[in-house]
């Protein structure tokens, strides 16, 4: 008879073996290159625009046109970059990522209903 704590661990079993497939480290590696990068950069072009904001007033109070001054147009190309930034990896993950964790799941999925299962008393 199989006991609660043998029947916990099947799944955490199955999940530790399929993190180290090749199928699965590469998906993780796709995310984590083009995550990283872009985060980092985001974060950067964040951090350039609180420093420039900080010590160089005179430049974020420049006009640009009219009453817009660079401070607000670097501030509302925050908001543009952001969008553009989730509509891009919208894009990536449906075309790079979301087919191949799909046919991990599937793989996964049909693995597991496939493998026999212990009789119990």
């Amino acid at each position: 008879m199989e006991t609660s704590s043998t029947a916990g661990r099947a799944a955490p079993d199955r999940l530790e073996h399929l993190e180290r497939t090749e199928e699965f480290r590469g998906l993780r590696s796709s995310f984590r290159g083009f995550a990283f990068p872009v985060t980092a950069g985001f974060l950067l072009w964040y951090l350039l625009y609180v420093l420039l904001s900080n010590y160089a007033p005179d430049f974020m109070a420049a006009r640009v046109y009219g009453h817009v001054n660079v401070a607000l147009a670097l501030g509302l190309l925050q908001f543009v970059s952001t969008f553009t930034i989730a509509a891009w990896y919208a894009r990536y993950a449906d075309r790079r990522l979301d087919p191949r964790a799909a046919a991990i799941r599937e793989g996964h999925t049909t693995g597991a209903r496939s493998a026999p299962r212990k009789a119990t008393s």
